[in-house]
């Protein structure tokens, strides 16, 4: 792969743009390592300083990551709906943190979003998502016959992993992508301080969601969620 300069654009901007592009055509596929800081910037014919400050852009942006040490360096992240997702997962969780915007608007876009997946999942599963989603759910159950496994946070990844699976049943990953990173941010909230009881009630929705996911039927899909949802509402609303 090799680089020209462009004169109409700032330095930086043009390290960034060519290997951006490199790295979405595939000219660099997932776990490439780029040339090293010196060789861009002698092929570009830019400082270090502006060859690290454009790498430095493409790393937030979760095309490659940075490796430390000798043998390491920059790698080309994988770009399809799985690192979209992670990407999407760490910065929601800054920004939630931080307060930039409330749980109340996750829980409104979770519902513009979930509301449909659900429809779509009981129309589009495969049978081996509807196996999945029972095995899920049995393991579900077992953990939660045990007291001392109740708040175990293995608990809450199970149940990211079942409405994660629900979005992915509905055949369009752009949306699972979407789902899965929101229900990793909010289901652990959601499920920490929740009574024993309620819980209990949140898993028997989950039950009935997965029940008329399988059944293929998408009215009583779209009705669990919806009551799932409106449950986590009453939860995590300023004013539950």
């Amino acid at each position: 792969m090799s680089f020209t300069p462009e004169p109409v654009r700032r330095p930086r901007e043009q390290v960034e743009k060519q290997l951006r592009d490199a790295i979405v055509s595939s000219s660099f596929k997932g776990g490439d390592r780029l040339p090293s800081e010196a060789e861009l910037a002698r092929e570009f014919q830019v400082s270090r300083s502006t060859v690290r400050e454009a790498l430095r852009v493409l790393v937030s942006e979760g095309l490659i990551s940075k490796v430390p040490g000798a043998g390491g360096g920059s790698f080309v992240q994988s770009v399809d709906h799985n690192s979209l997702k992670s990407l999407l997962s760490g910065s929601l969780e800054t920004i939630l943190k931080f307060g930039r915007i409330s749980i109340d608007e996750v829980n409104a876009v979770r519902r513009m979003l979930e509301v449909p997946a659900a429809r779509e999942a009981a129309e589009h599963r495969t049978d081996a998502q509807a196996a999945e989603l029972e095995q899920l759910i049995q393991r579900q159950d077992e953990m939660a016959r045990n007291e001392t496994d109740r708040r175990d946070p293995a608990l809450y990844e199970l149940g990211q992993s079942i409405y994660s699976l629900v979005a992915e049943a509905s055949g369009n990953r752009l949306l699972a992508s979407f789902v899965s990173a929101m229900a990793g941010v909010t289901i652990p909230v959601y499920m920490r301080d929740l009574p024993l009881e309620d819980a209990e009630a949140a898993r028997e929705g989950t039950r009935a969601l997965v029940a008329a996911i399988v059944a293929r039927d998408a009215d009583g899909a779209e009705a669990a969620m919806t009551a799932q949802l409106d449950m986590v509402q009453r939860h995590l609303s300023p004013a539950g």
